[in-house]
Formats: C-alpha cells, sequence, structure tokens
C-alpha cells in the first residue's frame, strides 16, 4: 500500500473553542459520539453514503466547508468517500494508532471535531480515501452560483 499523499502535521489548536456542555446542546447524542470523542458511526448506515447530489460537504460541528460532491466516489465501504478535502487546509491529519493499527486521523481544522480516516488506497487523481463518517457532515446543494456548483462561484 503506497503513502498518503498529504502531510501529517502536529495538532493545531481549534478556531473555535466550546465547553464540552455546549458542544453536547449543539450536537445529536451520535455527532457528540464522533465529533468529539472520535467514534465511528457503523458502516452503511449513514446519511450520506449513497447521496449523489451536486453540492458540498459541511462540518456538522462549525459549518466549514470540507469536501465537494465532485471529488465523491463510490468505496464499497460503508462511509461516503472523498478522494480529496473541497480545500487541503480545511482538514488536519494527524496520525491514529488506537486499536493497535497505524492510521491517519481527519479532523476539521476550524473545530477539530473528528470526521474518520484517510487511507492510500482510493482513486486517481490523488491516491487517497477520506473515509468520512456521514454524521460529522451536513450536506448543502449546489445552487447555480453556490457552492459545489456548475455557476460561478
Amino acid at each position: 500500500m503506497r503513502k498518503i499523499r498529504a502531510r501529517t502535521e502536529p495538532a493545531s489548536a481549534a478556531e473555535i473553542e466550546k465547553p464540552d456542555e455546549q458542544w453536547r446542546e449543539e450536537l445529536t447524542p451520535q455527532q457528540y459520539g464522533v465529533l468529539r470523542q472520535g467514534h465511528t458511526e457503523r458502516a452503511f448506515t449513514g446519511e450520506y453514503v449513497d447521496r449523489h447530489d451536486d453540492g458540498c460537504y459541511r462540518c456538522a460541528g462549525c459549518g466549514a466547508e470540507l469536501f465537494r460532491s465532485g471529488a465523491k466516489f463510490e468505496s464499497g465501504t460503508g462511509w461516503p468517500s472523498f478522494y480529496e478535502p473541497a480545500l487541503a487546509q480545511a482538514v488536519e491529519l494527524r496520525p491514529d494508532h488506537s486499536l493497535f493499527m497505524r492510521r491517519t486521523e481527519v479532523v476539521c481544522r476550524r473545530c477539530g471535531g473528528h470526521l474518520g480516516h484517510v487511507f492510500g488506497d482510493g482513486p486517481a487523481p490523488t491516491g487517497d480515501r477520506y473515509c468520512i463518517n456521514s454524521c460529522s457532515l451536513s450536506f448543502e446543494p449546489a445552487t447555480t452560483s453556490g457552492p459545489g456548483g456548475d455557476g460561478p462561484s
């Protein structure tokens, strides 16, 4: 298996910091478990696994644009998969050695929320597979001039 092209970086301070109590109030229990505690939703249960609409995927915790529908592909893994983030600086990659595995965790750079993991077995043009929990995302449909749309933005 090849190495992931994106660089992993030391954890940076999140732009948005809230007390744990506030996160619990704003997020559903499942979103809180994934975004704030690093849990993983069960495969093939997420809202966006089979979504094929044009638009952008935002962080469910802070609203930052993370992925665009044009980079989404069918990986067969049971989680929404993307070959690249909307902007490289929208996500932060961190080494993850939990569960006796070597993986690369993907977090929202803006709020520090756990999104999923990135693997080096994705399609061209990057070869990366960002395997992301649906509940860590919200979807914004494209408009003719909005994010992910075909018109000017």
